[in-house]
């Protein structure tokens, strides 16, 4: 099951039905300044705050953002994520990794694995030989971020693309059954990656550019 819909997500969320097994998954707007089309990126702190608090309410949520934020949202929240793990990549800022947190979601590491280190190790050899095919996921992973070329065929793009392979490796550790609800869809990127793993998927974007956008790319999976 894949709903998209256009519009501003405190709204539809409201009027929609919402499954009892859903999880909000999101890279929401940072609050730092970026030039989005249709909304502005720069709130006072505690109103952004508060806006989050709005959207995600008591619903379990994975939230992908900047650590120092992360620990501010988690305290408006007034919830301790069970699990933390990091994006690190490479780039010309100061910044050089985010973080990934679950409240109320326990992630299920082997389900996405990577490859072992040392694959000469007698063990290792030994697992490669039963059929393993890697390590399960570290708390940790590197994945280069998406230099701003993801255009449509409309020629629109969206200025923070998020990898696809870090929405993959964050859906693929959910539990199974789960709908994936993004409330900032943005590009679609998290509806790719539920529409490969086969996760249900609700997406919800308020810019009518970026909304079709985010359906030209999901098509494509």
């Amino acid at each position: 099951m894949l709903n998209l819909f256009c519009g501003d997500c405190t709204t539809i969320l409201k009027e929609i039905p919402v499954p009892s097994n859903s999880v909000i998954v999101t890279d929401p707007p940072f609050n730092i300044g970026y030039k989005y089309k249709s909304y502005g990126d720069k709130r006072k702190e505690t109103e952004y705050l508060a806006w989050l608090v709005s959207v995600i309410g008591d619903r379990p949520s994975v939230l992908i953002h900047y650590p120092e934020m992360l620990f501010k949202i988690a305290k408006a929240l007034d919830k301790v994520p069970q699990r933390v793990i990091s994006w690190c990549y490479n780039s010309n800022t100061a910044r050089q990794h985010r973080d990934v947190a679950f409240f109320d979601v326990k992630p299920v590491m082997k389900q996405v694995t990577q490859p072992y280190k040392n694959p000469n190790d007698k063990r290792i050899k030994k697992r490669l030989a039963m059929g393993y095919t890697g390590a399960a996921m570290y708390d940790w992973f590197v994945v280069n971020q998406v230099k701003n070329v993801s255009k449509a065929k409309n020629g629109i793009n969206h200025p923070c693309t998020m990898p696809l392979e870090v929405m993959e490796r964050i859906v693929g550790v959910l539990p199974k059954g789960v709908t994936v609800i993004d409330p900032f869809m943005g590009a679609g990127t998290t509806g790719m990656a539920c529409k490969k793993f086969g996760y249900d998927f609700i997406g919800i974007e308020l810019d009518k550019d970026y909304f079709r956008l985010a359906q030209e790319r999901i098509k494509t999976i």
